[in-house]
Formats: C-alpha cells, structure tokens, sequence
C-alpha cells in the first residue's frame, strides 16, 4: 500500500513557505495556532465571492500581518478601503474569542492580486467544486478546467472526482490528467488542493494537482 504524502507538505521549505510564520510564544503557541486557523477559515468565507487564493499570517511580539491573495481586489477593499476595516472588525472579535482582556496587536491587512487564477489549485478546484453543486456535466467542467490550467502555462495537472458523481447511485472515482505531473521528486513545484463540492445528491470530493513551471 503506498504511503500518500500531501505534495504541498512534501515541498515546505523548497517550492512553498509555511501560512503562518513569525514570533509564536511556547506557553501560547497551541492557542495562537487555534486562532490562525480560524482567521483563515473566516476570511475563506467572507471573501469567496472575490476569489480568495490564500491567506498568510506573520506574527511579532506586538503585531499581527495577513496578507490576502485575491482575484478581484477591489471587493475586498471596498470604498475607501471600508471593507479592510470591517474585516479588522472581524479579525479582533476572532482574536479576543475566550480572552478576558482586550487585544493589544496591531493588527495589519494586506490584499495582493492573484496575477494567474488558473494556476492557483484551490481556486481550480473551487470553481469545479462550484460548477458539480450546479449539476453541470462533470466531463465538460473537467476538461475545460485542463484547458485553462495548460494554457496559463503549466508542465501539467491532475484532477480526481470522487463520490455520487452526477447523482449516481453507487459512488466512483474519476481521474483525468494532461502533462506531467511527478509527485515523487521534490523538483517538480506542485500546487495540491482538496475541495468538498456539496451537491443533492452527496458529497463529492475534488482534489486538483497543478505542475507549474
């Protein structure tokens, strides 16, 4: 049986940073991990409608970065950048969620286009995840997805589909791939995202692998 390594985790260090970098005190660090995810999680939702990529979190002593990838800035930062500060908001109520006393941080907010979506695994598997949910046929959005990716530049992608696929009784698994796509050398810079698109009829699990250049 072989041994499955996540191909972002394999890569840390070489083609990928880690989300959340910076000063994290030891008697905190489990708390401040905590809190990270849940920032990321909520700024994912809030921000799905401008095509959020990804979100980093750098931490000091006395402050509090995140950088926010985006398709569609202009969403996220709203007029007269009303929207950063109602995220903010947002941020320190997430911050302070089981604290007695006030958050001291300086919090800092960063939004910095997405210059390619197509070569960004999680939007691809967002936008099929979306696309399955709207019951369109999962042959077409498959490929066309492939299309895109190669024509943005990349060496080569996977694509898997897993579950009650256009309403079928009896789940399956279904794997489509142009290029090349080698997840056993560190070289290769592998973009990997797992995304759950929930349809009437089930779950169904999207998982997307982008080899860029």
């Amino acid at each position: 049986m072989g041994q499955k390594v996540n191909p972002i985790a394999l890569r840390l260090g070489i083609h990928h940073d880690f989300k959340s970098i910076g000063y994290y005190p030891k008697k905190q660090y489990a708390k401040a991990v905590l809190k990270d995810i849940r920032i990321r999680e909520a700024l994912m939702k809030r921000l799905k409608q401008a095509g959020v990529g990804d979100v980093i979190i750098e931490r000091s002593a006395s402050s509090i970065k995140i950088i926010i990838y985006v398709m569609r800035p202009g969403i996220v930062i709203g007029r007269g950048g009303s929207g950063l500060e109602e995220l903010k908001k947002e941020i320190v109520k997430l911050l302070t969620v089981g604290e007695t006393g006030k958050n001291t941080q300086k919090i800092e907010l960063r939004v910095e286009p997405i210059k390619e979506p197509n070569l960004s695994a999680y939007l691809v598997a967002t936008n099929i995840a979306d696309q399955l949910a709207r019951r369109m046929p999962f042959k077409r959005v498959v490929k066309q997805s492939l299309d895109r990716i190669m024509q943005s530049g990349a060496k080569g992608a996977r694509i898997i589909l897993s579950g009650r696929i256009n309403g079928a009784e009896i789940g399956r698994r279904e794997r489509s791939q142009v290029g090349k796509v080698s997840l056993s050398t560190i070289r290769e810079n592998i973009d990997f995202a797992s995304v759950p698109s929930l349809t009437k009829s089930g779950y169904i699990g999207v998982k997307v692998w982008i080899n860029k250049k």
